[in-house]
């Protein structure tokens, strides 16, 4: 269970901004002891010093988070306060962009159409319907909603992430909202719902329509539950993704429905699909990363009105995506 608000505050927070300061003096101890460790190591497995690097980096950032965090709470903010955290959060997530670059050698490459197609109609809200594929690829796509196109995302994400006391101040302090499991999907629906009536021109309303990462266990699981709710047509369909779990419609048409006047933009993305876990980033996190994504727009008046047609669009649109990711595994197979 997720402890108080009060005591992730007071406990939380200043514990990392103390592991930090224990981190940053003691670094060459680690740097030192994590190299003697990697010469047992043969030369692909040794990935020790980058994940001490990053993991430096990474609490150095949430710690300045958190000091401005406090710093905004002290001196108000009024009208501004909403400008002032998003462009905080901008700021920390092109630092951390930036330090995976230099550490991991992360490469990005977007396939997006021509930039008019996003300019076309900038007053216009959007909802973001992406791939789910852990916290990573997420974290690149506020990064390029934020940094790229100038849009303020709204998200809907798991309670457990308030565990991270930057993420856990800044993000309550905005339009967003956390749910557990124990809420149930009517709940999140909700959530949903209430954000996206409430959109503004340069806001993007942030989806993950599978609800978790994909894993063969989860795709089987899917595709029954929608054979016991009598649903064969979508299980049919279902049983066609290979690299997606099948789309969760109703938060998408929830969405849809109470912001109307919003467009619909797809993204698909693929590269560090299986790195969910830290465990996985240490087994698996090649000597250089690279990530591959996609979107495209569907303008307000191209969304069917119906909901079983806008059932059977969110379908094709998953099906383009999943095609789109089983290229992306065929280019980057050698030979």
């Amino acid at each position: 269970m997720l402890p108080p608000r009060i005591l992730r505050r007071l406990v939380l927070a200043p514990l990392v901004i103390v592991v930090t300061v224990f981190m940053v003096v003691t670094l060459p101890f680690w740097l030192v002891v994590t190299a003697a460790a990697s010469l047992r190591l043969p030369p692909p497995q040794r990935r020790g010093l980058r994940f001490v690097w990053f993991g430096v980096a990474w609490l150095t950032l949430e710690s300045a988070v958190l000091i401005a965090c406090l710093w905004l709470w002290v001196a108000g903010g009024g009208a501004r306060r909403q400008e002032r955290h998003y462009a905080l959060i901008r700021w920390s997530l092109s630092k951390v962009f930036a330090a995976a670059v230099r550490i991991f050698r992360l490469s990005v490459e977007i396939e997006e159409p021509p930039r008019r197609t996003w300019a076309a109609r900038p007053a216009r809200p959007v909802i973001v319907l992406s791939r789910h594929a852990g916290p990573g690829d997420s974290f690149l796509l506020i990064h390029q909603l934020l940094e790229r196109y100038g849009r303020r995302p709204r998200i809907v994400m798991k309670a457990a992430l308030q565990y991270d006391p930057s993420l856990d101040v800044i993000v309550n302090r905005l339009p967003n909202a956390f749910v557990s499991r124990r809420h149930g999907e009517s709940r999140v629906v909700e959530e949903i719902r209430g954000l996206s009536a409430t959109m503004g021109g340069q806001d993007a309303l942030v989806i993950f329509p599978e609800g978790g990462n994909f894993t063969p266990r989860r795709r089987r699981l899917a595709i029954r539950r929608l054979e016991e709710k009598g649903l064969g047509a979508e299980a049919e369909r279902a049983r066609g993704l290979y690299h997606l779990l099948p789309p969760r419609p109703n938060g998408a048409i929830e969405a849809i429905e109470a912001c109307p006047s919003a467009d619909v933009v797809f993204v698909a993305h693929t590269g560090l699909d299986d790195l969910v876990t830290l465990g996985d980033v240490w087994r698996k996190l090649p000597l250089s990363a690279r990530i591959t994504a996609t979107w495209w727009r569907v303008p307000a008046e191209d969304i069917p009105g119906d909901r079983e047609e806008r059932i059977r669009w969110l379908y094709d649109h998953w099906e383009r995506m999943d095609d789109w990711i089983t290229a992306q595994h065929l280019a980057a197979k050698p030979g």
